[in-house]
């Protein structure tokens, strides 16, 4: 039975042929340390791994391909983001804001901090429960005088909603409030702003939307900000190792140790690989699938689906919960178990990190939901076939049902 993967939400597949082929040559053909020898071979990772800091430069319209810090995925370029900016007075009321929506990627490092420290505290701002969104004047409302940031997950990892970034970055701005976004879900896939939509800190994987290996990532500083960070670890640079403090330029700052050399030269070929094809025809292509999903979905007897009804306001993200897959805690795992087994769909059930979320949507008591995500190689006929699954196993269950 053929294999179709529907689970990019998690990690992107396939990759493009370019990926592998300049990780292969890197493996076989380099092999040095990027930045770490004077010979031919450490001086051209470097240089390919400086041409990808360039591309995610170009791609997000950041300012310097240097305020580009390689991580090793979201949740570590969050962490850095989030612990850099919160612990840089300590002592000092510090108050935080994130939504219902957010990953744990986001959630836990600000429990953890507010935990330690009795002086930081944090609002979880609420999401319309049928639609997800955030009322950017609901964040404009959590913002007080201590407030030093305001992290907001871009598109929903559970319900596919895309936050208005630009609306609530404008308000963040307005009030000189750091804005983090977690990107996880959206960059190589939208078109993304970080000036015109006033972002002072994007994480980012590499292995999702951007087409590149796992164990890659990035999180983009706004030029000026890393002044008003702390680092959160500190090591081996390859510059000014005469010294033995942490140099204070970027994006050294934030790079401490040997890099994942041949992650980030393969990353480069898949962000390559958007800028040739041109994001606003990916993103066309996305909008395309993620209108014939819900023509799909919508005649099916029964099926929920969690988030945004329309193409508006949704990224190629959709959890769903069928009559007949529902027992408490297992159902949205049978389903996933169904679609592999009938019709070799491969899914994710769950809570999907994002227990605020479900609980938002009404799913964390029994199993979470079954989610299905797309990529950049996902065609129309897939999509059709995957609904047209879900029709014939919400069909047999109904007949199962009635006897």
């Amino acid at each position: 039975m053929p294999r179709l993967y529907l689970d990019n939400a998690a990690t992107s597949f396939p990759k493009p042929p370019a990926v592998l082929d300049a990780m292969t040559r890197y493996a076989t053909e380099l092999g040095a340390s990027p930045g770490r020898g004077g010979y031919a071979e450490a001086r051209e990772a470097a240089e390919l791994m400086q041409r990808c800091r360039e591309r995610i430069n170009t791609l997000i319209g950041g300012a310097s391909p240097d305020n580009v810090v390689f991580t090793l995925n979201t949740s570590d370029a969050l962490n850095l983001a989030i612990r850099g900016v919160v612990l840089k007075h300590p002592g000092k009321r510090r108050h935080v804001i994130t939504t219902d929506l957010d990953h744990n990627s986001v959630l836990r490092p600000f429990n953890t901090l507010c935990d330690a420290d009795a002086t930081i505290t944090q609002t979880r701002v609420p999401c319309d429960p049928e639609t997800g969104l955030v009322d950017p004047e609901d964040i404009a409302r959590a913002i007080t005088p201590d407030t030093v940031l305001v992290a907001v997950v871009h598109g929903s990892n559970v319900t596919g909603t895309v936050q208005p970034v630009r609306q609530i970055g404008r308000v963040c701005r307005e009030h000189a409030v750091p804005f983090l976004v977690d990107a996880a879900q959206t960059v190589g896939h939208l078109p993304l702003d970080v000036d015109a939509d006033h972002i002072d800190l994007l994480a980012a994987p590499g292995h999702k939307g951007l087409l590149g290996p796992l164990g890659t990532g990035f999180l983009y500083i706004r030029p000026g900000l890393e002044r008003h960070m702390v680092t959160v670890r500190e090591g081996g640079t390859g510059s000014i190792s005469e010294h033995d403090t942490q140099p204070d330029f970027m994006p050294d700052r934030f790079e401490p140790g040997s890099h994942n050399a041949i992650g980030l030269i393969g990353l480069s070929e898949g962000v390559q690989y958007i800028l040739d094809r041109g994001i606003e025809e990916l993103w066309k292509h996305e909008q395309q699938l993620i209108a014939t999903m819900l023509e799909g979905l919508s005649p099916i007897d029964g099926l929920r689906l969690l988030g945004p009804p329309g193409v508006a306001d949704r990224c190629g993200v959709f959890s769903v919960r069928l009559p007949g897959f529902a027992e408490p805690e297992h159902g949205p795992q049978q389903l996933s178990d169904a679609l592999e087994r009938e019709f070799g769909i491969l899914t994710r059930s769950g809570i999907h990190c994002a227990p605020h979320a479900h609980r938002t949507m009404r799913t964390h008591l029994d199993g979470g939901a079954t989610r299905m995500s797309l990529g950049p190689f996902v065609s129309l006929q897939d999509v059709k076939y995957a609904t047209d699954a879900l029709a014939h196993l919400a069909e047999q269950s109904a007949v199962g049902a009635a006897r």
